[in-house]
This record gives C-alpha cells, sequence and structure tokens, in this order.
C-alpha cells in the first residue's frame, strides 16, 4: 500500500473544497434561472391574455421577446441539470396531483374484460385466476329526450250506444306539449346554470327537437304563474312576525326594444335565526322593483311586524317611516363592524357598553321618546 503525505491529503481537502463551493454556486445559479423562467412566464401569460382581445403590435414583439428569453433559460437550466431541450416536448410540472376517487353515490357500470383464449398462448396451458387490475373513467350520459304518448281508449255501451272514456289527465300548461320534466330543466338551465333561452333553443335543436325562444319564453311565463303559490307561501312565511333581514343591490335589466340597459332593483328579504336558538328553517325571498322608491319595500312590508335589520338604517329609514308612529316596525342597525357603517360611536356616558346602543335604535311604544338617541350609521 502506497503512503500517502500530509501533502496530498491537504491538496484533496482543499480539492474537494473547491468542489462543493462549485456544486453550490452551480445549484444557487440554477435556483436562479429557475425563478427567472417562472417570472417570465406569468408575464408572458399575462401578457397573452391581454393581447388576446385587441392586438397590438408593441405587445406582440414584447411576447416575441419574451418567448426568445424563456427559450434561452430553459436551454441554460438544461445544460446545467443533464437534460436534453427539446421545445416540442413540454416540461413536466414539478408538483404532482394526486387524483381523488369519485364519489361512491355515483351509480358505476362495471365492464369486466376476459382473456381473448381460454388457455395461455404461450405453451396452452389452462388459466387460474390471479387478479385484476380495475380502472374507472367517469362518463356523461345526456339527457334524452322521451315521447309520452296518452291513449285513451273509447268504450261504447252494447245497450243505450253511451260513449264511455277516462277523463284526459292533468298538464302543466294547459294544452301544452312540455312535461313537468323538461319545463324544470328549461328553468334550472336559465335560472340556476344562467343559460339564455336562445341557447337552450340552439341546445335543444342539436338534439333533434326544434323548440322555439318564443316557445320556451311562454313555457317560463307560464311556469311563473304556476309557482305563484309557491311564492305566496313563501312571502308569507318570511313575512312571519319576528326579526327580517333586509337589502337591496342593483342589477342591469335590458330594456324591450331595444338593447339598452337600466338599472333596476333586487330586494332581498331573509329569515334566518339559528344564531339565536330558533329552529325554524331559513328563507329568503327576492322581490324585483324597476327602481329605488320607498314605495317598493313599503309594499313588501306591509304585513310584517317586528324588527327590520337592514345594511344602514338611513337607507330604509324613508321606506319604513309609516310604521315609525304605530310601533308595528322596528329597525335594527348594522353590525358594529360593518365596513360600510365604519364610524366613530361616542362612548355612553351613563356605563353602558358602547356596543348595547348599537344593537336596536328602536323599541315598540318608545319611537318619539328616543328618537335623538338612534345609533346612526
Amino acid at each position: 500500500m502506497n503512503d500517502i503525505s500530509s501533502d496530498d491529503i491537504f491538496l484533496l481537502k482543499q480539492r474537494l473544497a473547491e468542489q462543493e463551493a462549485l456544486i453550490h454556486a452551480l445549484q444557487e445559479k440554477l435556483s436562479n434561472r429557475e425563478r427567472e423562467i417562472d417570472h417570465l412566464q406569468a408575464q408572458l401569460d399575462k401578457l397573452r391574455r391581454m393581447n388576446f382581445g385587441s392586438r397590438s403590435e408593441k405587445v406582440s414583439r414584447r411576447i416575441a421577446q419574451m418567448e426568445a428569453d424563456l427559450n434561452r433559460l430553459q436551454k441554460e437550466s438544461d445544460t446545467l441539470t443533464g437534460r436534453v431541450y427539446d421545445p416540442a416536448v413540454q416540461r413536466p410540472l414539478r408538483q404532482t396531483r394526486t387524483r381523488k376517487p369519485f364519489p361512491e353515490s355515483l351509480p358505476r357500470d362495471e365492464k369486466r374484460l376476459l382473456p381473448a383464449a381460454p388457455c395461455c398462448p404461450n405453451c396452452g396451458g389452462s388459466l387460474s385466476y390471479l387478479g385484476e387490475d380495475t380502472a374507472e373513467q367517469l362518463e356523461l350520459m345526456r339527457s334524452a329526450f322521451r315521447v309520452i304518448r296518452t291513449v285513451r281508449e273509447k268504450h261504447a255501451c252494447t245497450q243505450c250506444d253511451a260513449i264511455v272514456q277516462a277523463p284526459a289527465p292533468s298538464r302543466p300548461i294547459e294544452r301544452g306539449i312540455a312535461g313537468p320534466g323538461l319545463l324544470a330543466r328549461v328553468l334550472t338551465s336559465k335560472y340556476a346554470e344562467h343559460t339564455p333561452l336562445y341557447c337552450q333553443s340552439e341546445i335543444y335543436g342539436r338534439q333533434g327537437v326544434e323548440l322555439s325562444r318564443s316557445l320556451l319564453s311562454g313555457w317560463v311565463d307560464a311556469c311563473c304563474r304556476l309557482l305563484s303559490p309557491l311564492e305566496e307561501a313563501l312571502h308569507g312565511y318570511v313575512m312571519t312576525d319576528g326579526k327580517l333581514h333586509a337589502d337591496d343591490t342593483p342589477v342591469q335589466v335590458l330594456l324591450p326594444g331595444n338593447k339598452k340597459t337600466k338599472t333596476g332593483r333586487l330586494w332581498a328579504y331573509v329569515r334566518d335565526d339559528r344564531n339565536a336558538g330558533s329552529a325554524l328553517a331559513p328563507a329568503v325571498r327576492f322581490a324585483y322593483s324597476p327602481d329605488r322608491k320607498g314605495i317598493h319595500p313599503q309594499t313588501h312590508l306591509a304585513c310584517f311586524s317586528g324588527v327590520l335589520q337592514s345594511g344602514c338604517v338611513r337607507r330604509v329609514q324613508r321606506a319604513v317611516s309609516q310604521w315609525w308612529d304605530n310601533g308595528s316596525c322596528l329597525l335594527g342597525s348594522c353590525p358594529p363592524k360593518d365596513p360600510r357603517c365604519a364610524r366613530p360611536h361616542p362612548v355612553s356616558t351613563d356605563g353602558r357598553s358602547p356596543g348595547a346602543d348599537r344593537s336596536v335604535v328602536r323599541h315598540r311604544g318608545g319611537y318619539k321618546g328616543n328618537a335623538g338617541r338612534a345609533a346612526a350609521c
């Protein structure tokens, strides 16, 4: 065995330290290049989104320059890591995502595949069960139209020649061709899935059924009349004496006859006392008005008696002022931390908590006497 001198050991340690320093520098350089690649890719995606609507030569030149810089940095990164750069092959994702299993509630159709031959293809011997590989694929079975043909037989009496026939079954729309399932599909697509009627007409046309936009519009109008008893029951349930939350939001409405829009109002009245320990089911009622006049909430709240809590007291002050004198409607202020009503609240001088003055600003029988002590928002 050859003897190694102390000088050789020192030289080897020095070279090892140099190699470690070089490796650390290359790793740092590689990390910087990877971060720069990610930054350029994000900027490139943003410019492509900006360039989607209207093309600009300046933006196009900037996109081309960033693509060139991105390709150059990818080549340098691949050189440092030893990868072979191929622009046609997409770079693998750094983070792998685990696939979530499908819900167990979905129905499953099992297709079991057996070998093509009952014997071994190599030696011809018999086969025994060893195991199985299972793979699941999510499929969507489209809804299909079905014609329900109702045949009512006529029978004649052999003695008096009277004609006997079963009564015709009721239909959602009198003399209409749409069944309950089709009407529910049209309403769900329009109001829950935000699919306009003309788009639905095109969808049904691709399935071989021609349903014009005017016909679908007539069905929607008829369904609104059919659901009026449910709307009245919901209105009576929400407006029950107690506490009611109210607010309004602007909506853009298309004017009939032209393509211009105007601003309407959608009023929301919510009944939900679950936080107060109530076991009653929560409910919400929406009411539309073409403007923001106070006559609309006055009409909506005509049969209500209780505490009305709104986003801001001043907003509904005029709307419910007619009930203040007789004490049928109470006004509740907005929450203390509502950003829309964040104003300095004076400290109470009688020792009470400031939050107590913001809870309910009107009480039955004390409107006129306490009018000046209302907590304004």
